[in-house]
């Protein structure tokens, strides 16, 4: 099954190699990781320690893309400082994640590419690493590195876990599918981790209806309420001083929006103008292809576009806000949070469009009100916290979302009430950073005394 599975995986890069190729052509990325993907060219740092032919072990983190950096980096300080004997490595699967990886976590050894999921880069990762223990953001399950680690004796533990109840539908739709075939090599597949650490018992105990033994999986919380507060970024004060200067007000922050969102959000900001003629827009596209199209959308509704990237933020201004109609096209990685500071209402994207949703503690966290559109999948269970303690909004439409803003404008009183609730759950579901923790010691104590 493991050689299907090989097989059926390198058909598929195969098939869509063309397409890779031309994006990496055209937009610069992709070609350059390659050989780091493959196993075979890993960053110098990755080697620090050899010794007389030895090298130090590490503890190997992995987190696929932004969200899982992001929900990882305080366990990663913290890691970083109980286990100084131990190098750092993290690794991650996108872009994105890379040069967020290597801006935020620059105490970390190496910061490398994941390679792909076949046995020979698997095995040139291990080699280069050598990793005590690999830590798994999330739920990103990849049988031949899994296989692999059980054979070298590395455990590998899965933090902040989870499965939604939509990906475990398509599991056991597959499962269904295969009558039985893919049920015992997902079987085999999960009994190589060590330890499954989810964020609910919801998660863990559709897990378990997977096949993963029941004893190894845990529900320990949700790494993201650990978040620590972003730190400034060059845009904040400048964009502060701006507001100021200009009187502009009120701010709407509409973060991780996807593709095919934008004009949603900008139909429901329309109304936030008639009303708040000095209204200024904040729009962050998730991903980075995206901010060019979304450029492009801002500029057609005719109004004036700043973007991010064209700022020269060195001590003086290079652009100021005009009197109205104003979007900030936020096209930059890593200074989203932070802003939330500065909003009066926000939006949190992939949610109006079927996305998903996204992590709507970080406007919680400055107690701002999350508002989201009905795709919340990926975050059911946080959605139905804040919903349930008075913390959020839920709504249906762009025309539902341009209300929902003007509601918190209009009541000031209103908005911050919520918003104290919602910060209020942000401190009480913290905690999992440190549960996580001790799981880790326990594993590296219990595979040191082992060996």
């Amino acid at each position: 099954m493991y050689a299907l599975y090989s097989l059926l995986t390198a058909a598929g890069m195969i098939l869509l190699s063309p397409y890779f190729l031309l994006r990496g052509w055209i937009q610069g990325k992709y070609l350059d990781n390659i050989p780091e993907r493959m196993g075979f060219r890993f960053p110098a740092e990755s080697r620090r320690g050899r010794s007389a032919g030895q090298q130090k072990k590490s503890i190997w983190i992995h987190a696929v893309s932004v969200g899982e950096v992001l929900a990882v980096l305080p366990l990663a300080r913290q890691i970083k400082d109980k286990f100084p004997s131990l190098r750092l490595v993290v690794s991650t699967t996108t872009v994105t994640g890379q040069t967020l990886a290597r801006e935020k976590m620059s105490f970390a050894d190496a910061v490398f590419y994941f390679p792909l999921d076949w046995r020979g880069p698997v095995c040139r990762g291990l080699a280069a690493a050598r990793p005590a223990a690999v830590i798994v953001v999330e739920t990103e399950i990849w049988p031949n590195f899994l296989r692999e680690c059980r054979r070298a004796d590395v455990p590998v533990i899965f933090v902040n876990g989870r499965l939604s109840e939509k990906s475990f539908r398509g599991f056991r739709r597959a499962l269904l599918f295969s009558a039985g075939t893919l049920a015992g090599f997902l079987k085999r597949v999960l009994a190589d981790a060590t330890l499954f650490l989810m964020q609910s018992e919801s998660d863990a105990a559709r897990l378990v209806s997977l096949g993963a033994p029941s004893d190894r999986v845990l529900a320990t919380g949700n790494l993201k309420y650990d978040l620590a507060e972003p730190a400034e970024s060059p845009v904040s004060p400048w964009l502060a001083g701006e507001l100021a200067r200009s009187d502009r007000r009120p701010v709407v922050v509409a973060g991780s929006v996807l593709a095919n969102e934008e004009k949603l959000v900008l139909q429901a900001f329309a109304q936030v103008e008639r009303e708040f003629p000095r209204a200024l827009l904040v729009l962050a596209p998730r991903k980075p292809e995206q901010f060019d199209n979304a450029a492009v959308i801002v500029t057609k509704t005719g109004r004036k576009l700043l973007r991010r990237r064209e700022l020269s933020l060195n001590g003086t201004a290079s652009a100021a806000l005009s009197a109205q109609g104003d979007v900030l096209l936020l096209d930059s990685i890593g200074e989203l949070a932070g802003l939330y500071r500065l909003a009066d209402a926000v939006f949190v994207g992939g949610s109006l469009v079927p996305g998903g949703g996204h992590n709507i503690l970080e406007p919680a966290a400055f107690g701002k009100v999350p508002i989201y559109g009905p795709s919340m999948e990926n975050f059911r269970e946080m959605s139905g916290k804040f919903l349930a303690g008075g913390g959020a909004i839920q709504v249906k439409s762009a025309d539902e979302l341009g209300g929902a803003w003007i509601g918190m404008l209009r009541e000031p009183e209103r908005a911050a009430r919520m918003g104290s609730c919602a910060r209020e759950l942000v401190e009480r579901n913290r905690g999992a950073t440190e549960r996580v923790l001790e799981h880790i010691e326990r594993v590296l104590a219990s595979d040191g005394s082992r060996r």
